[in-house]
């Protein structure tokens, strides 16, 4: 098989997002926030910063009955969100819009939910004076990130392959994931919002990938790491995915067992109320 085809994945960037990184490891974050978070049934539930809507489909299967918004400003994820089946009776509405000025009124929500999107926000207390404002008095508030990228060994040599092999600042884009990983940082955005009794606590989830090489695969292809080779002639581009795939899978040997992939992967989840 010609390296193109391996690395090749055919959807949008939510379909393969969706497809792949969803089941190995949206899907564990979304179990923990939900768990921990524990929607009752007739309650009204917002998720922030959706994507395809994991954590609201967990939330509203979880309670059975209620109502749950999901609000992303991402067009393609909330097709996907839209595309997918909800169980019977489940209600869930999707909206598009920016978590820094929700088209939604004050008061509303028992509990809000915002799975690994806080980092991403170029306004952070922004997004958390939103998340207040439109909770009920003595509502919830239930959010992860993760922590630091060298907590999470595969997302640390991918970051690492992409700068030594695409240049110093490949990997922005991937760093910027943990790049809420002081837990008194995050304390005090939380606080400073108006939130009390807020907890933060660091946890760790097993993350699987049928190897090393297919972890590569999928961040160069259903993630914004797409970008960094989609424009290049298709020899060179073969070429370096190559020489990432080798450096990633050398840096996590030690992570792999009969070819499958187990890596650590930890976060910081806050719980606090209105």
């Amino acid at each position: 098989m010609a390296q193109q085809e391996q690395w090749q994945l055919e959807g949008s960037a939510a379909e393969l997002y969706e497809r792949y990184l969803v089941p190995a490891i949206t899907t564990l974050w979304a179990a923990d926030l939900v768990d921990r978070a524990a929607p009752l049934s007739d309650e009204r539930v917002l998720d922030v910063a959706c994507g395809t809507g994991v954590v609201a489909r967990s939330a509203a299967e979880r309670m059975g009955s209620g109502q749950v918004v999901g609000l992303d400003i991402n067009t393609g994820m909330l097709a996907v969100a839209r595309s997918l089946p909800t169980g019977a009776g489940l209600r869930i509405d999707w909206h598009e819009g920016s978590a820094l000025e929700m088209p939604l009124p004050d008061s509303t929500f028992d509990l809000v939910l915002c799975q690994l999107g806080l980092q991403f926000f170029p306004d952070r207390s922004s997004a958390l004076r939103e998340m207040f404002r439109v909770l009920m008095p003595d509502g919830r508030l239930a959010l992860n990130v993760f922590s630091a990228i060298e907590h999470t060994p595969a997302a640390k040599a991918l970051a690492d392959a992409l700068d030594r092999h695409l240049g110093p600042g490949a990997s922005a884009t991937k760093r910027s994931e943990h790049s809420l990983a002081d837990a008194d940082e995050l304390y005090r955005l939380v606080t400073g919002a108006g939130f009390r009794q807020v907890t933060i606590h660091t946890t760790t989830q097993n993350i699987r990938f049928p190897s090393s090489k297919e972890y590569v695969r999928l961040q160069l292809a259903a993630t914004p790491q797409a970008g960094l080779v989609s424009g290049m002639d298709a020899g060179h581009r073969d070429a370096v995915i190559a020489a990432i795939m080798g450096d990633v899978s050398s840096s996590l040997a030690i992570y792999s067992t009969g070819g499958e992939l187990m890596f650590p992967q930890e976060a910081h989840v806050v719980l606090a109320r209105k």
